[in-house]
């Protein structure tokens, strides 16, 4: 009787120990987050991480993510839109992140997903590219969005629109025929920019856009499709893009000894060089490692703090709006190296 009363009593020890180690991995997931850890865990999805202009903004997110105590995982969509969705609905359905950093390429495909990671209770806030369908606000597309750290994308297009047409007037331009280099043709940010730019050159009949590329955002392929565009119009007098676009497509302008103006856009470190030298007519300020920074800021308040950053529009205060010109080139600095 005896030997089965201490049989007992071990049998409850052990139960109790049991008991108590399943609470202690349980509170140590509830103080962790879904990664289970003490560090949170965040999903960095890029658009494109060999694209020059997000590695300041990655560099950036990672210094605050380290100094906050955030674990980050970078996922690189290499500018593909499928890619992307589908890295974001491994991410959101893998059950390991507290919080998503999301870059988009095509944002409306990506909002019913970004719905369910809101609703699993994972943070999530946006950056650089708009995720929902108006290129016109940096207002949160999404109820339950922590942050929403962007450029308005249809201001792009419409001040390089006005620099372009300053730029025919002042170069004599009459016709100005222009070569407009996408970047991603197929992204949302590429569509807002194109509207904005026509509705800016709608109105001047000798501005007309007789060829189009595409670039990647890589300065090799720029160089190639502004050499095709460049051979097959004899009558091309001005090209604009992105930075990396206009890179490109000096190079090739001056191998084939012709004269080009270009308008650029991005302020990258090239970029603002070029427009300073005058070698460009102009150029329009981007800040992505401001938008990593905050961006990653934002997430962390809203992981640790459940705070809410709303809406920041990161280009709102600059001088003239952030279009560069040779006479107000030295009143900006360039965060990436175009």
């Amino acid at each position: 009787m005896l030997k089965s009363r201490r049989r007992t009593g071990r049998h409850r020890r052990t139960v109790f120990i049991a008991l108590a180690a399943v609470g202690a991995v349980a509170a140590a997931t509830l103080a962790g987050g879904a990664s289970g850890q003490d560090r949170p865990r965040v999903a960095f999805l890029s658009f494109a991480v060999a694209n020059s202009y997000d590695a300041p903004m990655i560099k950036a997110a990672k210094a605050v993510a380290k100094q906050r105590g955030v674990t980050l995982n970078l996922f690189d969509a290499a500018n593909d839109p499928k890619k992307q969705l589908s890295q974001l609905q491994t991410v959101t359905s893998s059950g390991q992140y507290d919080g998503i950093l999301l870059q988009p390429i095509f944002g409306p495909q990506l909002i019913p997903t970004v719905k369910q990671a809101i609703k699993k209770g994972i943070k999530v806030v946006n950056i650089d590219q708009i995720l929902g369908t108006n290129p016109a606000t940096a207002t949160p597309p999404v109820a339950g969005l922590s942050g929403n750290v962007v450029f308005i994308q249809t201001d792009i297009g419409k001040k390089q629109g006005q620099l372009v047409r300053a730029a025919c007037k002042a170069n004599k331009l009459n016709p100005c025929n222009v070569g407009f280099l996408y970047s991603v043709k197929a992204s949302s940010l590429d569509t807002a920019i194109r509207r904005g730019f026509n509705a800016q050159i709608k109105s001047v009949p000798s501005i007309k856009v007789v060829a189009e590329g595409e670039t990647f955002y890589q300065h090799a392929v720029a160089l190639k499709a502004a050499q095709t565009m460049l051979q097959a119009n004899a009558n091309i007098n001005l090209i604009v893009g992105a930075d990396q676009g206009a890179t490109g497509a000096e190079i090739a302008a001056r191998g084939a000894g012709r004269r080009v103006v270009f308008v650029g856009y991005g302020g990258g470190g090239v970029g603002l060089k070029a427009v300073k030298a005058g070698r460009w007519y102009g150029t329009v300020m981007q800040r992505p490692a401001t938008e990593g920074r905050r961006g990653m800021q934002c997430l962390a308040a809203a992981i640790k703090s459940n705070q809410n950053c709303g809406g920041i529009d990161v280009l709102k205060g600059l001088p003239n709006g952030g279009v560069v010109r040779k006479a107000n080139a030295s009143k900006f600095k360039a965060e990436w190296p175009g």
